[in-house]
């Protein structure tokens, strides 16, 4: 990764002395002409688009632990059943002392049920939303006082940069909460081959996958009875507005989600309650009445589906862990 800087850049959140000694931060924030471009590109096609990875602003981060915590979000909760019950084999099978890289690890809450079994040489934390990277990173070297850890700022969609001061250790790719599920098949394969190179020639990949089940379970999970899930959809907008000077009026749109059962995937859309005029970075869009705003897919892959997406990108099936109801799958995949 080019320009890293070491040190946090908030002085609210920064490491103790002692434990400056296994915190490394490196930031490659995103510029904001990268942004705009790609706003302004997806709002110009048919049909209009915003890409996810713009969700998290800080608010935006802040919404989405909201929503795994909510009843009808089943993903967070049985996932963390099978890493629970399941911790002890995946420890096993993977090995310990491994350097473990976690691409979009957020809060980083679920790595930690598998940190004590691991005991990884190092913890490589990657994530868009400095602050919630920051947060999470002190935290962690302040609850496990023998683990190094290095923090990345950095959009990991379009490729993994690891820092060069890493250990000589065999890696494993930490990927879960099925958010495979948010990228087109395609781009899911070209994905997973950015999660090889990372994984290193004696590399692995843990990976949570939602598996497909009855739509009423799916659509109630994005479809949440306090609306979290609507607000944080909406949420986007306000994150546009500041990236690239525009004029949104969350108001004039409304939260909508559904299973396409011929997709196999939930999408999540924003649709517009008017004719309206909204202007971005100096453009404008004149969005007609029902137009809709694609913001999320989030594809339910079986073991067979994404057993053969895995190989195409370069890993062989090892294990899969799953719960009880056949709900979540986590896979261990081989690079290969």
């Amino acid at each position: 990764m080019s320009n890293l800087i070491n040190g946090t850049t908030n002085l609210a959140l920064a490491p103790t002395l002692q434990d400056k000694q296994r915190l490394f931060v490196h930031c490659q924030p995103i510029q904001p002409q990268d942004a705009t471009a790609e706003l302004l590109a997806g709002l110009a096609q048919p049909p209009r688009s915003i890409a996810p990875k713009f969700f998290y602003d800080s608010h935006g981060a802040q919404l989405f632990d909201r929503i795994t915590q909510l009843p009808e979000y089943y993903l967070t909760r049985v996932e963390r059943q099978v890493f629970v019950e399941h911790s002890a084999d995946m420890a096993a099978a993977i090995g310990m002392n491994r350097i473990l890289i976690e691409p979009g690890s957020g809060s980083s809450e679920k790595v930690e049920l598998l940190l004590d079994t691991l005991q990884p040489s190092a913890y490589v934390a990657i994530d868009i939303t400095e602050s919630h990277l920051l947060r999470a990173a002190k935290r962690l070297v302040g609850r496990y006082p023998w683990l190094q850890v290095h923090a990345v700022c950095a959009d990991y969609s379009d490729g993994i940069d690891l820092p060069q001061e890493l250990p000589d250790a065999p890696r494993i790719v930490f990927f879960p909460g099925s958010t495979i599920g948010n990228f087109e098949p395609a781009a899911a394969r070209d994905f997973l081959g950015h999660m090889r190179q990372a994984c290193g020639n004696d590399g692995a990949l843990l990976i949570g996958v939602d598996q497909p089940k009855h739509p009423r379970i799916l659509n109630a999970a994005y479809n949440d009875s306090e609306e979290i899930t609507a607000s944080f959809n909406l949420n986007i907008l306000n994150h546009v507005n500041v990236l690239a000077d525009g004029d949104f009026n969350v108001a004039n749109f409304r939260h909508l989600a559904y299973f396409d059962s011929i997709q196999s995937r939930i999408e999540m859309h924003l649709e517009s309650l008017c004719a309206q005029t909204v202007t971005l970075a100096g453009e404008t869009f004149d969005i007609a009445p029902g137009e809709r705003i694609h913001t999320e897919n989030s594809y339910k892959y079986s073991d067979e589906a994404f057993h053969s997406l895995a190989e195409e990108a370069g890993f062989r099936h090892h294990t899969t862990w799953k719960d009880p109801q056949n709900w979540f799958s986590v896979h261990l995949l081989d690079a290969v």
